[in-house]
């Protein structure tokens, strides 16, 4: 039905009243021929649109009634959505329902007056500004809520309490990890740039998750990356490598790696082992930086940490006397005899060359070398934990267990 050629305003607003049903029914028609994502939607979302598309034309007519009265009227088109739509729905296809909308209010209204086509022009503006401001806001209010959700499953991995809900909340955060993970913990920096450590680490092939507690700063990384390439490609980095990348990020201090666990639901072992290697770091003068958490282990030890103390017995004492009972009394004796051959080998009755080999197995079985201060630090260590016996030795038979 049309109006005359031209008509004062409140006989404009009986008309646009009398129409906004078939406006509304042209506009869905026109998003269906026109928007292919809107005819792909699931009936309900279709049916959320269109309440938004007869929302926008309502409103428009109060707003035309009295813009001044109603200045924020624009922003309660979007009231008719579903919160699902906002998720479902892009800025930019919001626009274009915007368009469409506009174009058949200007192609039905089309000679009723030049004021009249000002005012679709002018409230198109206002509802597209209030279009973006809903999505911004949006964001904001999702950008907070994944930083709160990111700090509770960081907590989660320090402390172990890990519960059932700890997986949804992982793939809530849009965690992309395959496989290994490793703790990095270290101090935070004065300024710190979050969104460039989240930037390095996504050119290094790893998905990280970010926990800011007071001075320390605590990384989970894990592989974003699946483990099958090219073979022109380079592999995975190590995450001792990745670490190095990340250093600049955290402020002075140490920087300890936990060493790599299976999965991300494991990521308590790896997180205990740094925390600890963390707290004892200015033990070792010369501690790099990064220093992995294994690298720490009798310092950990010393302080009482447990896990220290197991994988100390575990990793080094059982395989050597599992192996050979001569390695043992070997490694003792080269040890003692300040990681002397010819000394050892006085003690021993055996050549020189004899106590080299039985070295050199000592490395293959386990994989330190006492020829190196450091190492023979962490090997004696051993040797003395697994002679007097640990909790872990006492209480436990030996299990399986992952890398600590």
């Amino acid at each position: 039905m049309s109006g005359p050629a031209t008509m004062d305003k409140p006989e404009t607003l009986v008309w646009l009243r009398r129409i906004s049903g078939d406006l509304a029914t042209a506009t869905i028609q026109r998003l269906e021929d026109t928007l292919p994502w809107y005819a792909e939607m699931p009936p309900a979302r279709r049916s959320a649109v269109g309440l938004v598309a007869q929302a926008g034309i309502t409103s428009f007519i109060s707003w035309y009634d009295d813009p001044a009265s109603t200045p924020w009227i624009a922003a309660d088109i979007f009231l008719a959505a579903p919160r699902e739509l906002l998720r479902s729905v892009s800025l930019t296809q919001t626009l274009q329902l915007i368009r469409v909308t506009v174009e058949v209010t200007e192609e039905r209204v089309a000679g009723k007056g030049e004021h009249l086509r000002e005012a679709i022009l002018l409230y198109s503006r206002e509802v597209a500004f209030a279009a973006a401001d809903v999505y911004a806001r949006a964001a904001e209010a999702r950008g907070l809520w994944d930083a709160r959700l990111e700090a509770l499953v960081v907590d989660s991995i320090l402390t172990g309490e890990a519960d059932e809900e700890l997986p949804s909340r992982i793939a809530a955060l849009g965690w992309h990890g395959h496989g290994e993970v490793s703790v990095l913990v270290g101090t935070t920096p004065p300024q710190f740039d979050i969104d460039q450590l989240r930037r390095t680490a996504r050119k290094l092939g790893v998905d990280v998750l970010i926990g800011v507690q007071g001075s320390r700063l605590v990384l989970v990384l894990g592989r974003a990356e699946p483990p099958t390439r090219p073979d022109d490609v380079p592999g995975e980095l190590p995450f001792t490598d990745i670490a190095r990348q990340l250093e600049p990020g955290f402020g002075p201090g140490f920087l300890v790696l936990g060493p790599a666990v299976p999965a991300l639901v494991d990521a308590g072992l790896s997180a205990r082992a740094a925390l600890a290697g963390f707290a004892v770091a200015r033990a070792w003068r010369h501690a790099p930086r990064p220093v992995e958490a294994d690298d720490l282990l009798p310092e950990r030890a010393l302080a009482g940490d447990p896990l220290a103390k197991q994988t100390l017995v575990e990793r080094i004492y059982r395989p050597l006397q599992a192996h050979s009972t001569d390695l043992v009394a070997t490694l003792w004796s080269y040890l003692d005899n300040g990681r002397s051959l010819e000394a050892t080998a006085r003690e021993l009755f055996v050549h020189p060359n004899t106590v080299r080999y039985r070295l050199k197995r000592v490395t293959e079985v386990i994989g330190w070398d006492a020829t190196g201060p450091r190492e023979a630090l962490i090997l004696q260590t051993a040797l003395i934990l697994g002679s007097i016996g640990t909790d872990a030795t006492r209480r436990r038979p030996p299990v399986r267990r992952g890398p600590h």
